[in-house]
């Protein structure tokens, strides 16, 4: 049974609990089973010997997760060695709407519907109040031997996370 920390976040400031353990730098990264846009199941393993970038949010549909992802894509469109991904509860169609309707082609977005046990893992998954079972919004970077480098948990779930600390971190 995975732990609950309480007030862990705020949601506009009211405190809001995660359900998991917070991951620390040094921390392996949890491998993982999430859908793809065209439907298929995709892990950690897909990108074995690639560093990953790793960013859950609540949803592509609200606005700061929307600008969150557009930022994302437009900064790091050269990283070659780095796989970027981003994490959401949104269905694989919603998911695939949202980025051809945005020209997002060089995020690959991941949808953690099926199974809580992403966000259990990661410790970003929202337990109660109005976005219940959604991902919080957080930025992990996963060095190609697996190790996480970087994690940050945003602490205010309506702020955007620190975009030049993940990318100096991505980039080295």
């Amino acid at each position: 049974m995975s732990e609950t920390r309480v007030g862990a976040i705020t949601l506009k400031g009211t405190p809001t609990d995660l359900a998991g353990s917070e991951l620390k730098v040094g921390d392996a990264a949890p491998d993982f089973i999430l859908q793809n846009i065209d439907l298929e199941n995709v892990s950690l393993n897909s990108f074995a010997g690639k560093a990953c970038m790793i960013a859950t949010v609540p949803s592509l549909d609200t606005p700061v997760c929307h600008a969150e992802t557009k930022n994302i894509n437009e900064q790091t469109k050269n990283l070659a060695n780095v796989k970027v991904l981003v994490v959401s509860m949104d269905l694989p169609f919603g998911q695939k709407r949202w980025c051809g309707s945005e020209g997002v082609e060089d995020v690959t977005t991941l949808s953690a519907h099926r199974s809580t046990k992403f966000g259990e893992d990661y410790g970003v998954l929202i337990a109660g109040g109005p976005l219940d079972r959604c991902l919080a919004r957080a930025v992990f970077i996963v060095n190609r031997e697996g190790i996480l480098t970087h994690v940050q948990y945003v602490k205010e779930i309506a702020e955007h996370p620190n975009y030049d600390a993940a990318l100096a971190v991505a980039k080295g």
